[in-house]
């Protein structure tokens, strides 16, 4: 399953390691963002309703 990477295999399998960990980083992040976003904009919602 698994191609053979030959004398470059630790440095291949190490990148794709590190683009693993910042893509799952980013995603995080994205997600952390949009429910800090969504609450600040339930927020406003809110004011605006009740001023």
């Amino acid at each position: 399953m698994m191609p053979d990477l030959g004398k470059y295999a630790g440095e291949v399998l190490s990148s794709y390691g590190a683009s693993l960990v910042l893509l799952i980083g980013l995603v995080v992040m994205s997600l952390r963002a949009s429910a800090k976003a969504k609450k600040a904009l339930e927020a406003l919602e809110k004011d605006r309703a009740n001023g």
